[in-house]
């Protein structure tokens, strides 16, 4: 391997006379050595190695002409043996018959740096031996010099690492600050003094609210830039006894000790009025940045054992803070609504899985019945999981937990899924019976849902017109163009949509106008009280006329009576829906015809619908 490297280094040829560097070229050359610069004079030499300044070892021999003219060779040796510092260039000396070598004239050239003289070959046996040697020697020394230079370096960059190593087991490399790990060392020694020496303390929890925006718009320099100037902005707000630290990419942390709940929230404001009035420039825009401040307290009587807990504190008294507005400061308290809602999550998500691992849900289906005639037009595919006892949970216990915590979208597949694994089992007397499958607000805002619904269409091979598709209202305006995009692609496989909760959440008649859904479901909340509230009656009349006037079927929920059930049929609704009609249930109806005409003749009763 070593003899292949050096046929591949330059061999530098200086010679004057015409033949005898013709000679040399084609001996070098039959040798293997085509790597070759040629020079007549002192003058070329150094115009043809100049480009090799800096890279000099890749010259890996001098045959240099003893008889040079206009020049002292012996002198020309030193220099050329010893450029960019690098002495272990070998240069021979080719000299006439008439030279007389013997050991005087070889110590000169010894002391030249030279590592012999020879006389002008004719043959390749005369010289390309002598060039191996050479260049093996030449290799074994800079393979030596390499190892020592790279033993040191090593050695070096062993000892630098290690004392960065150590600074940085404790510090944030970009601010200088401490890190989590320091932090938490801190705050060992705070939780110490207050359980043994009843002194008290606090944590703040800092959140840069825009930072996102810098840091995206910016770019990454310029947000390490922000926050380095927001390090540097905490810290001479702060006396010498607050522990700073960096421990997330915008979160800072300050742990105070020996101070109270009110000097804390006090500091912590303090921080938050200065870092609103900071103005950072980049690239000639100004930003306005804003912190979302959580302080936990630490005080004896909180029994706080771990620094885990009063970090943990403090985090949830900042997420209070974002979520209140950001730009503000939020004290931990241990009874806030939002931590005990987080804490029922946290009891949930297992629960949750372990019902997806285990296929633990049913499916139970609602009849939807056709005003005109009273025949179901189809049933409402709705979802319950099964508790440890057996028992059917509501979805309102597990689904509001589900979108929160990143689990909707299995629980949307699953759905999809076995409601269509659940057509395609029908017996043939039911082929024609059509479902509406309910979607979560996140079904359509990505791409996982529609490949799914096309390969059980495929795979089942039942009707894509007996499936509708329920999304709410309010989801369907969240991301307007991007979940009318997916539904138009899903009623393009032959499926129809339904939009739930009409009504609810107010949007404007121009997304109704320009969403693509066959059905509106009117919401049942402006259903319940139909029959004795005047304001819900001309609300549900107008949002039957506009489903109408749209070319859109309506359908009415939350029919428990025939009062309600009265008045909707007067008001021209298309399908009813509720607990007069049928509960949700495991299995289908066995008649497929209700008797509106019947459900109606019931006496009207007053007393009831008002104290309902």
């Amino acid at each position: 391997m070593k003899h292949l490297r050096s046929k591949t280094q330059y061999i530098l040829i200086i010679e004057h006379d015409e033949d005898r560097m013709s000679t040399l070229q084609n001996i070098l050359s039959v040798g293997g050595y085509r790597n070759l610069i040629c020079a007549t004079s002192q003058e070329q030499v150094f115009e043809l190695i100049r480009p090799f300044q800096g890279r000099i070892n890749e010259i890996g021999a001098i045959l240099l002409n003893f008889e040079l003219p206009q020049s002292e060779t012996l002198k020309f040796s030193q220099i050329l043996t010893t450029l960019d510092g690098h002495d272990a260039i070998p240069l021979i000396f080719l000299t006439n018959k008439s030279t007389k070598i013997n050991d005087e004239l070889l110590a000169k050239c010894h002391e030249s740096n030279a590592a012999t003289i020879v006389y002008h070959p004719q043959e390749g046996r005369d010289l390309i031996p002598l060039m191996g040697l050479a260049l093996a020697l030449k290799s074994e020394r800079d393979d030596r010099i390499d190892n020592e230079e790279k033993l040191v370096r090593e050695l070096s960059e062993r000892r630098i690492m290690e004392a960065r190593l150590q600074y940085l087991v404790a510090h944030d490399e970009l601010t200088g600050l401490s890190n989590r790990s320091g932090l938490e060392k801190a705050l060992d020694f705070g939780v110490l003094r207050c359980n043994n020496f009843k002194q008290h303390g606090a944590l703040l929890d800092i959140d840069l609210d825009q930072f996102k925006v810098v840091n995206d718009i910016e770019g990454h320099e310029a947000g390490d830039r922000l926050l380095i100037e927001m390090a540097t902005l905490i810290r001479s707000i702060l006396n010498v006894d607050a522990f700073i630290a960096r421990v997330g990419s915008n979160l800072f942390q300050v742990f105070i000790g020996k101070t109270s709940k009110d000097k804390a929230l006090a500091l912590a404001e303090k921080i938050r009025l200065s870092i609103d009035e900071f103005d950072f420039k980049s690239g000639g825009n100004i930003y306005n940045i804003s912190a979302s401040i959580g302080v936990a307290v630490l005080e004896p009587l909180e029994a706080i054992k771990r620094p885990s807990e009063l970090m943990s504190r403090a985090h949830h008294a900042c997420y209070s803070a974002k979520t209140g507005g950001r730009n503000r400061v939020s004290l931990f308290e241990s009874d806030n609504d939002e931590l005990v809602s987080l804490r029922d999550d946290a009891k949930w998500v297992p629960v949750i899985r372990k019902a997806l691992s285990k296929d633990a849900f049913k499916l139970v289906f609602q009849p939807v019945v056709q005003v005109s005639d009273g025949k179901v037009s189809h049933y409402e595919t709705l979802l319950r999981m099964i508790g440890d006892s057996g028992e059917l949970l509501s979805p309102a216990q597990f689904i509001p937990v589900a979108e929160r915590m990143g689990l909707i979208h299995h629980i949307d597949l699953w759905v999809v899924s076995h409601s269509i694994d659940y057509i395609a089992s029908l017996p043939k007397a039911q082929e024609d019976i059509c479902f509406t499958i309910n979607l979560s607000s996140h079904a359509l805002q990505g791409d996982y849902l529609l490949p799914v619904i096309k390969q059980k269409l495929e795979s089942t091979w039942i009707s894509p017109s007996r499936l509708t598709f329920e999304i709410t209202e309010t989801a369907a305006v969240k991301n307007f163009d991007k979940t009318r995009a997916m539904v138009s692609k899903i009623r393009a496989l032959g499926c129809r949509f339904a939009l739930d909760d009409f009504g609810a959440g107010f949007s404007s008649f121009n997304y109704i106008k320009n969403f693509p859904v066959d059905y509106l479901k009117i919401d049942g909340q402006f259903i319940v009280n139909l029959a004795v509230d005047s304001a819900d009656q001309v609300l549900v009349k107008s949002m039957i006329d506009v489903a109408h006037s749209l070319g859109k079927k309506a359908i009415a929920e939350y029919v428990s009576n025939a009062e309600i059930l009265r008045v909707l049929k007067e008001f021209g609704v298309d399908y009813v829906q509720g607990y007069l009609l049928g509960k949700p249930e495991l299995e289908l109806l066995t008649e497929q015809h209700i008797s509106l005409d019947n459900l109606m003749r019931k006496p009207l009763d007053i007393e009831k619908l008002i104290t309902m």
